[in-house]
């Protein structure tokens, strides 16, 4: 039977758990699995439940809200596969991990289109039957481009962007479109080495571990909150090429993670920070 994803989040109070599972019990749910947490500093409570059984989710919204606080957030999710559009610049590596994936059923997506500033990754996103769509930005200005962009996504109607190494500055105005649905991985060089050649620069300090992060993407520029990170260890003996190497395995899984993270509903977002059930 098809399972549902209840996520709540409200106040913290007594009892919270226990009214929520007796709703569910009385609608003749069965509790697949049930993860709760409190923000003690905030005293705010999260609750994702995934359960099988509730065919009138109109009615089951209705009863948790007369027993949960008036300013309780609820939302009822489905696990049927997210629609989402990746913009990518050059580098293939997070993009063809990602092809890949979706090709054999791996992440819980539909890839409806790619988007790219370059024709460079056509070929590879053709392979795998999907639609590219070449909208350079050489000569126009950016909010002509971004129109562009716009008007290209808003075709597919998605429900999330994945920037998969678009090397593109999205602004406000963009983002206001898509509010908490855009991802971006990146480097988690900055803000020391910001720029080009991140891992250049790495290699010229020394540095003993590299990483990588993915977030969602707000106004400001590579601040939103945090889904996934990851690092491993380098030493003296890694060249600057082998750093950009060992970078890009950590940004392409990453960057999996996160997505898996949320397309299966297991991220709550607090403010600048993110409640993960994993």
């Amino acid at each position: 039977m098809p399972t549902q994803i209840l996520l709540i989040d409200c106040p913290d109070e007594t009892g919270l758990v226990h009214r929520v599972t007796g709703v569910l019990f009385r609608h003749g749910c069965n509790i697949v699995s049930n993860g709760e947490f409190v923000d003690r500093e905030a005293g705010h409570f999260f609750m994702r439940t995934e359960f099988s059984g509730e065919e009138d989710a109109a009615r089951l919204v209705a009863d948790l809200r007369v027993i949960l606080p008036a300013s309780t957030t609820i939302r009822l999710a489905d696990n049927v596969p997210r629609r989402i559009v990746v913009l990518a610049t050059k580098e293939p590596h997070c993009l063809g991990d990602l092809l890949i994936r979706h090709e054999y059923g791996d992440l819980n997506c539909e890839i409806l289109a790619v988007i790219g500033n370059h024709e460079t990754l056509a070929p590879l996103v053709e392979k795998f039957g999907i639609r590219f769509h070449h909208l350079s930005h050489e000569g126009l200005p950016r909010d002509e481009h971004e129109a562009a962009v716009l008007e290209t996504i808003g075709s597919y109607s998605p429900e999330y962007l994945v920037l998969a190494k678009y090397m593109r500055v999205l602004t406000p105005a963009f983002v206001a479109h898509y509010p908490r649905r855009i991802i971006n991985i990146h480097h988690s060089f900055l803000p020391a080495f910001a720029g080009a050649a991140p891992y250049r620069q790495a290699y010229e300090r020394g540095v003993k571990i590299i990483g990588a992060t993915a977030h969602f993407v707000n106004l400001g520029l590579d601040t939103g909150p945090i889904i996934a990170q990851d690092v491993i260890a380098v030493d003296h003996s890694h060249s600057a090429a082998d750093m950009a190497r060992a970078g890009r395995d950590v940004e392409k899984t990453v960057l999996a993670r996160a997505l898996e993270l949320v397309f299966e509903e297991r991220i709550f977002l607090s403010g600048n920070r993110t409640i993960i059930f994993s």
